[in-house]
């Protein structure tokens, strides 16, 4: 029965006619470019990314959406069937590389078992592109894509001419918007190689399947599948069995007709799936390894079970009810993060300024919510856009922009200034001990201070904000904005709840005196808050633009002082024109100061992003230089920093470079890679991704012979890293 139904396969590929080979549904677009249907099968050519670069590396894919009860085939169709086959035409110098299969299901009709795709699928082709490709031009890739679509009944090929014109450009290019993030999924779920050794042997038609090491050491790896290279070696349709042990597993399977009757001369070689990850394996003659048989038997695979694949993140309702709350959560725990220091004395002095004043206060308090949730939903909207439209971005990219920077630093000076009392906001000198810049008339004050305090807590991420954040980048737009504005939420909580509360104003001594003083106290966590920018922003740019910021802040602070004497003369019964019109021209130079700051030529910077004698030695991060060194037997740290994440800044100053961390390193022959997002890194933004984060910090460990590295906690401490580099 199977000969023959492997024969009527054949027969249908041999005598099918070129009409059939080649259908096309009616109304079909004659251009290559686009979608291509048939009755059975939808295809296109798609791109990971909008564009490619000059000796760059690009990966495209072919899309397949299948009509239900029809399906495609993997590189081993199993018992029947055939593999997708592509036939490029390519412009000279371009290159495209070899399938990327992603992990098959199986299929099985009456007593055959075959491997292949149903649904959407995405076939990866990396396409290698020359160095002399030009920016602005466009390479034109074509691809003849035949599949053979079969459902339980009939198999038919179809035959379809795919294109996809690609613009070339320099620099990274983001994610394209509509494909790129599943076929980013496709490769990162993709079998790979894992350092896992592997052994077979055959007796009375069993071969039994030995592998250890890698990420099968130490776990049970969980329902577990062999899908062989090629279809010879194994009886597809027999069910797999085994066992596991300390060091890996074993697979007890049933020969094929051809690997019977030659027996076992050569490597088995395929794709070894567990509940943790697919791994390409390659299994050599040889007695089976120790380690892999002991703890227990290997979870059954029925046919109506599912491949073992590794487990994706949900993007359902209980995903949605964690993000919600660890958001509230982040949101309390922001308030006690370092960034946030400085606006908690806009707060202070909003909240003594109205202590005695129930009304006041509460307007204060509801007006500061309503300005952080605002800012949130505008952050979130502005950045799920921009995800939408293919950028690679992150929490606290307004802070990778060095006009964002230059500005904020500005406006920090004049909150400072406004505090120190050199010019006013809302009133003569009379009324000026009611408040900073918070308490501009009618609430605008509090919501402005809500505002600002989003823009300055937008570069650190707390404990529980890593979940949330990156949760609300996966589930739907709606979803994620109430997810932002929950950690708004939790963000304004307390003083929200501090002000609507008067029993603990009461507490508060009545204005007076005092608030002056400590008025002119808070405005120094404010020139703190602009230095700490402005050195980020030399970071971005270098000593020229820094330069042309100090300019800037020189203008800034005396146009303000001239508006401030202008309000003096004002209060005295004088006009004060010229004061605050020489204040304004002031003003007028500080802006075109600080365009030039920021159009600054940037300055290359130096691998390391550590200073001083106890620094660890680091190098740039990228995915290659962690391979070479787990390649080498040795552990990677990697630390994903940025200059305007101040919570990155402690950790690098307490927990990292210090003497018992570096005899750690040292001791372990472990290798310190820094990947510096202060500026933006399309590819840092994709590895934040990969391991669910939306900003920084983030720190890996890799250690030889496992797939996944771990996830040190955002808080670091000396014992925390020294411990986690312990063999």
């Amino acid at each position: 029965m199977r000969r023959l139904f492997r024969f009527l396969i054949l027969l249908t590929l041999l005598l099918a006619p070129a009409g059939m080979a080649t259908a096309q549904a009616p109304g079909q677009a004659a251009s290559p470019v686009g979608p291509q249907r048939t009755d059975e099968i939808e295809a296109e050519l798609v791109s990971m990314s909008r564009w490619a670069t000059p000796g760059g590396t690009v990966v495209v894919a072919v899309r397949q959406a299948i009509e239900p009860g029809w399906h495609t085939y993997w590189r081993n169709p199993g018992d029947s069937g055939g593999p997708t086959t592509l036939s490029w035409t390519l412009p000279t110098g371009v290159t495209a590389g070899e399938i990327v299969w992603p992990l098959p299901g199986r299929q099985r009709l009456q007593g055959l078992v075959n491997y292949g795709y149903e649904g959407a699928v995405y076939l990866p082709v990396p396409i290698e592109v020359p160095a002399d490709a030009r920016p602005g031009t466009t390479l034109p890739l074509r691809v003849k894509a035949l599949f053979l679509v079969c459902s339980d009944e009939m198999c038919i090929p179809r035959e379809l001419t795919l294109g996809l014109d690609l613009p070339v450009r320099d620099g990274a290019a983001p994610q394209d918007s509509a494909h790129g993030a599943a076929i980013a999924r496709i490769l990162e779920q993709a079998p790979r190689p894992a350092g896992i050794r592997a052994r077979a042997s055959m007796e009375n038609g069993v071969l039994t399947l030995t592998a250890t090491g890698g990420p099968l050491a130490g776990k049970d790896p969980g329902a577990s599948y062999f899908f062989p290279f090629e279809s010879g070696p194994l009886d597809h349709a027999a069910a797999q069995s085994g066992s596991w042990g300390p060091d890996g597993l074993t697979l007890v399977l049933s020969a094929g007709v051809k690997l019977a009757s030659t027996g076992l001369t050569g490597p088995v070689s395929g794709v070894l799936a567990t509940s943790h990850g697919a791994f390409e394996i390659t299994a050599e003659p040889g007695p089976a390894l120790t380690g892999a048989t002991g703890s227990g038997d290997l979870d059954p695979l029925d046919d109506a079970a599912p491949t073992p694949a590794p487990a994706v993140a949900g993007t359902g309702w209980v995903v949605f009810g964690q993000a919600m709350l660890f958001a509230l959560l982040g949101g309390l725990i922001l308030n006690l993060m370092p960034c946030v220091f400085p606006i908690l004395a806009m707060k202070a002095a909003a909240l003594a300024a109205s202590a005695h004043d129930a009304k006041r206060s509460r307007t204060d308090g509801l007006a500061f919510l309503a300005g952080v949730l605002a800012t949130f939903l505008l952050l979130a909207g502005v950045l799920l856009g921009l995800r939408a439209a293919g950028e690679a971005v992150g929490w606290g990219f307004q802070l990778q922009s060095a006009p964002v920077t230059a500005g904020l630093a500005l406006l920090m000076l004049a909150v400072a200034l406004n505090l120190s009392g050199v010019f006013h906001i809302g009133g003569g000198l009379q009324g000026a001990g009611s408040g900073p810049l918070s308490r501009l008339p009618g609430g605008v004050g509090a919501f402005f201070t809500g505002a600002l305090a989003v823009v300055v807590a937008a570069p650190c991420t707390a404990p529980f904000m890593a979940f949330a954040l990156g949760a609300a980048l996966l589930i739907p737009w709606p979803m994620a904005l109430a997810v932002f504005l929950m950690l708004g939420l939790g963000l304004a909580l307390p003083y929200v709840l501090v002000s609507l509360s008067p029993r603990l104003l009461a507490k508060l001594p009545r204005p007076g005196a005092w608030m002056e003083r400590l008025k002119a106290l808070l405005a120094f966590p404010m020139y703190g808050a602009s230095l700490w920018l402005a050195w980020v922003f030399s970071n971005q740019t270098g000593a020229e633009g820094l330069g042309l910021l100090f300019v800037a802040g020189l203008a800034a602070a005396a146009g303000l002082w001239l508006i401030g004497a202008g309000q003096g003369e004002r209060a005295l019964g004088r006009k004060g024109v010229i004061h605050t019109g020489a204040g304004a021209i002031l003003l007028v130079a500080m802006l075109g100061a600080t365009t030039l700051a920021a159009s600054a030529p940037v300055e290359p910077r130096s691998g390391s992003s550590e200073g001083g004698a106890s620094a660890l030695a680091s190098s740039p991060w990228s995915a290659d230089a962690v391979q070479a060194a787990l390649a080498e037997g040795r552990p990677v740290l990697v630390n994903f920093t940025a200059d305007w994440c101040v919570t990155c800044k402690i950790n690098e100053r307490t927990s990292l470079t210090t003497p018992g961390v570096k005899q750690a390193m040292e001791r372990t022959r472990a290798v310190y890679l820094v990947g510096d997002w202060t500026r933006r890194d399309d590819a840092i933004t994709a590895e934040l991704q990969r391991h669910g984060r939306s900003g920084v910090p983030l720190y890996l460990l890799y250690r030889p012979g496992q797939a996944e590295p771990e996830v040190l906690p955002q808080l670091l401490t000396e014992g925390v890293v020294v411990e986690a580099l312990k063999p």
